[in-house]
């Protein structure tokens, strides 16, 4: 059988990987000096406050040594399939296939870029588990991750101006006019999925949430799919946007969620992700 290996970024701890038949490998985070396996030595609501106190994080790939206790076990008759954050937003992608060229095994190891996290990537371990259950190939099994990969969108809402300035993701300029106008920013991912682009300025969250409606809407989003909302510690937010696609997009399942310390680093404290994704339960 197919083992699947995936990471933090997926939302699945290492414990729920136990409980459902898969490996997690944590990515890391570092802040204040110290450096942590998220989701294990740190939770988002420790990590927002250490955030809060001035310092500024960072996020990293999982271990090596994560990744080669999984590898050395791949055979001809129990592959490896690992499923990574989207190459450029980290470099777990490319540290895996780095790790995999170093192994004695390497024929029976894939390494499969899911060109985002989160929500969709949440989907597409999910998928891979269940197939891999039912006898699925390696082959088999990213055919149907692939078609998920190119069915997804993303949106984030930051909430805080001067994280992004001090992160580099916004001019010192652009972070104190908007802050001082109130403005919400957009962002969603590049076309080849490897970075954040800013994607508009908004006059509120709930103005920012109907501009990812309309983005959903041309991309043709409809009953076929499903929803993840991610926050962190924004619980009300999260609800707002939850009410409006909702009435949006009737029928359609919505999960809300707590975003982990490594996406924190990305959006900062307060913000918000909108994820579609095809559902694969309709499937």
């Amino acid at each position: 059988m197919v083992r699947i290996l995936t990471d933090t970024s997926s939302m699945f701890t290492p414990s729920d990987g136990e409980k459902l038949g898969f490996s997690v490998a944590p990515l890391t985070v570092t802040i204040a000096g110290k450096t942590y396996r998220e989701m294990e030595e740190i939770s988002t609501p420790e990590f927002i406050d250490i955030i809060n106190q001035g310092n500024q994080p960072t996020s990293s790939q999982p271990a090596p040594s994560d990744l080669i206790e999984i590898y050395e076990t791949a055979t001809a008759e129990n592959p490896v399939l690992h499923i990574t954050i989207t190459d450029g937003l980290s470099g777990a992608y490319q540290s895996a296939c780095g790790v995999r060229e170093t192994m004695d095994n390497k024929e029976y190891i894939t390494v499969f870029n899911s060109g985002s996290l989160c929500g969709p990537q949440w989907v597409m371990v999910k998928k891979a588990v269940a197939m891999a259950k039912e006898g699925a190939t390696v082959d088999e099994i990213v055919e149907q991750l692939t078609y998920l990969k190119d069915n997804d969108k993303s949106f984030l809402i930051p909430q805080d101006f001067d994280y992004l300035r001090r992160g580099g993701r916004l001019t010192p300029t652009a972070a104190k006019v908007g802050s001082l106008l109130r403005l919400v920013p957009l962002m969603t991912q590049t076309a080849d999925d490897r970075q954040l682009e800013k994607a508009g300025l908004c006059r509120s969250f709930a103005k920012a949430v109907e501009k990812c409606i309309e983005g959903f809407h041309k991309l043709g989003v409809g009953e076929k799919h499903m929803f993840v909302i991610s926050n962190a510690r924004n619980p009300k937010d999260a609800a707002i946007a939850k009410e409006m696609l909702t009435k949006e997009f009737p029928g359609c399942r919505i999960d809300v969620v707590d975003l982990t310390p490594a996406f924190t680093t990305q959006g900062g404290p307060l913000c918000v992700a909108i994820q579609s994704m095809i559902d694969i339960d309709k499937q």
